[in-house]
């Protein structure tokens, strides 16, 4: 029976879903199923029932899954054992951020992280900052540069690296939004706004409209914030974003500041990982990085 392959049913049992574990696994979907396909020979049983839409276990994945995760988690403990005690720590982390993240907080880590430990791969995965608490909580990811949500699910750890801006953004280029903004007063109802998807800045941009009593026009829901500014650069409408989006857009001469009122609140930004890794010494080293770049002058 292959390591390989029971990490592999591990994540599948946890996540239920192909794709997912075939994504944060970083295989195939067809070397997933064969590798699935492989222990169900080896145990000469079904493991899984699927169809097009699900999947679940059957009782021989069950009692495979128990073993399997017991046994995985001894054989970590005594492989990071053996790592300390032999030598430079070694290994991959797994770490997602937003693109703009990966230019104004990656770069000061990493340099530290590199320096001490030169043997360490890092597998780095950037997309929607929205997704980041999410893909860290399904172990899609060891380690995420993520906006801390207003209620921080207990089992996450998080580190606060710096604290962000939102800003309302409008296009510089004659359009509707900016003929809208430009009467008195603005009529917010009218005025084209582009959101995110989901995460801290959708719920802030919500309660903002809330607490004005506005039904806004929505335009177009969008995943990731460096694609809302080339929106709004475009002329589509208007936009809530974090200010070091700005910063980091090749776009930003093409935006400009909205004043408004009330002022909106800041969120935090920092590194997110799940506590119980934190006997991982991968994780763990990470950690003791993350917490030197958050307080410079601590040893």
């Amino acid at each position: 029976m292959e390591l390989r392959n029971l990490e592999l049913f591990v994540h599948l049992s946890q996540s239920l879903h192909f794709g997912r574990t075939a994504d944060a696994m970083a295989v195939s979907p067809s070397t997933l199923s064969r590798a699935i396909q492989r222990l169900e020979q080896e145990v000469g049983c079904e493991l899984l029932v699927r169809d097009n839409r699900s999947v679940a276990l059957t009782p021989a994945g069950q009692q495979l899954q128990q073993f399997a995760e017991g046994w995985l988690a001894e054989w970590q403990q005594l492989r990071d054992q053996l790592r300390h005690n032999d030598g430079p720590l070694q290994g991959r982390l797994r770490l997602f951020c937003s693109v703009t993240a990966s230019y104004f907080l990656l770069p000061d880590i990493l340099a530290r992280f590199r320096t001490r430990y030169p043997q360490l791969e890092l597998r780095l995965e950037t997309g929607d900052p929205a997704l980041a608490i999410d893909k860290v909580l399904n172990e899609e990811t060891d380690l995420a540069i993520a906006a801390r949500p207003d209620a921080l699910p207990a089992k996450l750890e998080f580190i606060r690296l710096q604290t962000v801006p939102l800003v309302f953004i409008a296009p510089r280029i004659p359009c509707l939004a900016n003929e809208l903004l430009q009467q008195s007063p603005a009529d917010w109802s009218r005025i084209p706004v582009i959101l995110p998807e989901q995460g801290v800045a959708r719920k802030r941009t919500n309660q903002w409209f809330r607490n004005k009593g506005i039904n806004p026009h929505v335009y177009a829901e969008v995943a990731g914030n460096e694609a809302i500014v080339g929106m709004v650069a475009l002329g589509c409408g208007v936009a809530l974003v974090p200010a070091a989006v700005i910063r980091h857009s090749p776009m930003a001469d093409k935006i400009q500041r909205l004043a408004v009122t009330p002022d909106l609140k800041p969120f935090e930004v920092g590194v997110c990982l799940l506590k119980r890794r934190l006997d991982d010494p991968l994780i763990r080293a990470f950690h003791q990085i993350a917490l030197q770049q958050a307080n410079p002058e601590s040893p």
